[in-house]
Formats: structure tokens, sequence, C-alpha cells
């Protein structure tokens, strides 16, 4: 059976051979991360420190996937064809908040513009295969960032949560990553800026469990549209979000048919353009 690789984080850079890559810190060694479209290949190699063991890739079967009522045959039909889905679950917490919040009210496009150039100027950067990647940076450095600094690449909007998740991180970081899903959300919830939406995106990033999603969220709603632009989806976010729970009401559906939707969307099956991001 055939795979399909998510790539929907805004860390993975694109190559003019038609690669991704990325960097990830895992137990304090870095990894470079190649996912090749060509053959749906996801590489791993370590870059620094002393690795003990790899960061996790998470493998969802279509077998998965809900047997929903015949409205929502024609979107199960096109995400059945995807295969089975692999994503690099993402090793750090702290990279999951940040990232989280570098999206808030932007597009898909201006959140990468702005994950990019946040990471690039202030992220510790690696020479690769695949170009120039750099890691978040630190909590430190952003607690020691001034307006100036967050407005130079596009973040004065965020600074506040980014600060506040920083200053939160460095106290609870450890216990946080400690955490069952559900009780991370409620945690990073309680960061003054943060919200239920990038909490949860964030978890779900870091857990790798997209039961725990924002189902409601513009990108599921953009390509579950697009993928079946033959059914009707409800145009608000909480009556989509009840209609994806009633089309998969165990945890290991709506798991796999939010993170199925995604990498729909993600493959470059709609054309030029990226992953739609909350507005």
């Amino acid at each position: 059976m055939s795979t399909k690789i998510l790539t929907e984080h805004p860390a993975w850079r694109p190559t003019s051979n038609g690669e991704q890559g990325r960097v990830v810190e895992h137990h304090g060694a870095a990894w470079l991360a190649v996912c090749n479209r060509q053959s749906e290949h996801l590489s791993l190699r370590p870059l620094s420190g002393t690795p003990d063991d790899q960061p996790r890739v998470i493998y969802t079967s279509p077998i998965e996937l809900p047997a929903a009522p015949d409205e929502a045959g024609p979107l199960l039909d096109e995400l059945v064809r995807l295969g089975t889905v692999a994503r690099l679950a993402n090793p750090s917490l702290w990279d999951a908040i940040v990232t989280a919040i570098l999206r808030q009210v932007v597009t898909a496009k201006q959140a990468r513009k702005r994950h990019h150039l946040f990471y690039t100027a202030y992220g510790r950067s690696f020479t690769t295969s695949v170009g120039e990647l750099s890691l978040v940076p630190t909590p430190e450095t952003v607690l020691g960032l001034s307006d100036d600094g967050f407005a130079a690449v596009g973040a004065k909007f965020n600074r506040t949560a980014l600060r506040a998740a920083a200053e939160a991180h460095l106290d609870r970081g450890e216990h946080w990553a400690t955490l069952d899903a559900e009780s991370l959300i409620k945690e990073l919830d309680e960061v003054p800026r943060i919200g239920p939406w990038t909490a949860a995106a964030a978890a779900a990033d870091f857990t790798g469990d997209f039961a725990i999603y924002p189902h409601g969220d513009l990108a599921v709603r953009t390509w579950a549209g697009r993928a079946a632009p033959g059914v009707v989806f409800p145009s608000s976010d909480r009556e989509f979000e009840a209609l994806w729970r009633r089309w998969a009401p165990t945890r290991t559906q709506i798991h796999a048919l939010t993170l199925f939707t995604l990498t729909w969307g993600s493959n470059d099956l709609i054309g030029p353009g990226g992953q739609p991001s909350p507005s």
C-alpha cells in the first residue's frame, strides 16, 4: 500500500529537487528530517549531540478511518486513496507551542513566512544537504527580545503570547511534557494569550494525537470541502466539528479522519497554494 507523508508543520522547507527538509531537536540532539516527495520516503539523521534514539514517526492506516454515513462517502473515497499516512511527531513541546502561537490570526502563507523569519533570525542554524535550516529560538532568547526584535521578523503581534509561553515553559515545561494530551491542553490554555485553539494545536503537534486537534479549524474545513466538493459542509467551526464527531465517534476514527484530511491538503492534491490557517 502507498504512503503519504504529512508535512503541514511550517518548519518544512521545500527544495529545488522536490524534497522538503526540517531540523528538530530530540533529547538534546539535532536531527535532519528529509521528505522525498517522489518516493514518499522520510529519512532521519543526527546533526549534533549524542542521540540515543531517533524522533518518532507515527503511521496511521486507512483502516482507522470511520465507516461514516453515506453523506461522507465522497470524502472518505478521496482519503482512502492516500494509503498509509506518516507524520513526524514534533519531539519538542516548546517548538510546538511557538509554532502554534505564530499561526495565530494569519493565513498559512503568512505563518510559514513568519515562522521562517523568526527561526532563522534567532534560532540555532545548521547547514544541511537541503539548505540552511534552523531550530526554534530558546525560551531564554525569546525573553531577551525587544519589541523591535519581534517586529523585525513580523512577530510583533505574537510577542506577548511568546513571552508568556517562554516564562511558563521555563517554569513548567518538564512537567508539561509528562502530561496526557487533554491535561496538556488544559494547562497550556491557562497561559495568557494562548487560548484553546493554540493549546490544542500545540498538543496535537507534540503528541501526534489528532483526536485532540481543533477539528473546526479552517484548514480541516477547507480541505474537506475541496476533497469532496459535492458534500455540503457547515460553514461555522462549531457546526463542522459536531458533524466531524458524528462521522467519527471514536478517538481512533477522529484522529484518522482529521489527519488524512490535513494530509490530502498538504500533498499538492489541490494545486498551488499553502494550507490555510485559522483567521
